[in-house]
């Protein structure tokens, strides 16, 4: 794979960033998370949309390492929640939060809530900056689903052992990669993302 086709993800979520280099290989690319950069330091992801954060992430990084960088915001919309946590789903439980402590305190905020009423969906915002800091890329994806009152599945990350996909009877917990690839909210996020990376490939 040509070294020059390589793209910085602005996450420092492992298992997001694997995601990521997955959904991207075929296109020839090569993803590598931005931890690979310490002295990259912390974006403040202070946006009011997935949207805003996620041109912010890309283009705060690139233009600190000045490589094409890839910023992405995804989250969780619970209707029942009026669509929270949406933007704060990472740091839902507050401060040191992380899945465990994010998903306790979605349970008990949907404790009694009825299945029927436990609609939910996840958006993801994707968003390319050039070495300069310019965004050339922007588009989003979602998925729909439920969130269930047990967790089932020990895969993924954040939610999705709780975010239940109704075609499947299974979480994103439970789904097996290839599946995920297909059909989650990032997967559609990059299916309109790739094209259009596809088209200024030739600025690597």
């Amino acid at each position: 794979m040509n070294p020059s086709r390589t793209i910085v993800l602005a996450s420092r979520n492992h298992k997001k960033a694997r995601e990521v280099a997955e959904i991207l290989a075929p296109a020839g690319f090569r993803v590598i998370p931005v931890t690979e950069f310490p002295d990259v330091p912390e974006v403040e992801e202070d946006g009011l949309t997935f949207a805003a954060n996620a041109a912010k992430k890309a283009s705060e990084v690139a233009k600190h390492l000045g490589q094409w960088v890839i910023g992405e915001d995804s989250g969780l919309q619970v209707d029942a929640l009026n669509g929270g946590p949406g933007i704060y789903s990472a740091r839902y439980s507050g401060e040191g939060a992380n899945d465990e402590t994010n998903n306790q305190k979605l349970m008990a905020e949907l404790m009694h809530v009825p299945d029927e009423k436990r609609g939910a969906g996840y958006l993801c915002s994707v968003a390319l900056s050039s070495p300069a800091g310019d965004i050339r890329v922007a588009c989003e994806g979602t998925c729909r689903g439920s969130i269930l009152r047990d967790a089932n599945g020990a895969g993924g990350f954040g939610y999705d052992p709780y975010f239940l996909i109704p075609e499947y009877h299974l979480t994103f917990g439970q789904l097996s990669s290839v599946v995920k690839h297909r059909l989650s909210h990032r997967a559609r996020a990059f299916a309109k993302f790739v094209p259009l990376l596809l088209k200024i490939q030739d600025e690597f």
